[in-house]
């Protein structure tokens, strides 16, 4: 498993627990690692895309809301919930990654943490975000 991987599957088991019992973040960060051991780099870009998910929570889920047709976003099963915030971070905050990777991590995630139908469901949602995305797709921009 890549180390990015790795570093994406413990923001969405954060962002669920996060989701259920919100707190102070750098205690509820403190806690979280305390049973992991990850090395530095994927500490970090694990953090990274914690802290941007919550300080942009309401445009990301503005935004969800905007794409998803006929679903609340308090409706939506929890884990479905926080993979396409992860994703929708990544998209619009972080241009060293190309959309299309974070599209497929969170479809893969979603299908390993939810179920096959979650795949679909995070695929759609994520396919109407990228239409309306005005960068490259498939390339990361050198920042």
């Amino acid at each position: 498993m890549s180390t990015r991987r790795s570093a994406r599957e413990w923001v969405i088991q954060f962002l669920f627990q996060n989701d259920f019992n919100p707190g102070d973040l750098e205690r509820a960060l403190s806690e979280f690692w305390k049973n992991l051991e990850p090395d530095s780099k994927s500490k970090q870009f694990t953090e990274d895309i914690i802290r941007g998910v919550i300080t942009n929570l309401q445009q990301i889920d503005a935004l969800m809301q905007s794409y998803a047709e006929n679903w609340e976003i308090k409706r939506m099963n929890a884990v479905d919930r926080n993979v396409i915030r992860m994703a929708l971070f990544e998209m619009l905050h972080r241009p060293d990654i190309p959309p299309v990777v974070s599209i497929n991590e969170a479809v893969d995630i979603a299908k390993r943490f939810s179920s096959i139908e979650s795949g679909k469901f995070v695929n759609g949602i994520l396919d109407r975000a990228l239409r309306d995305l005005r960068r490259p797709i498939r390339e990361a921009i050198e920042q």
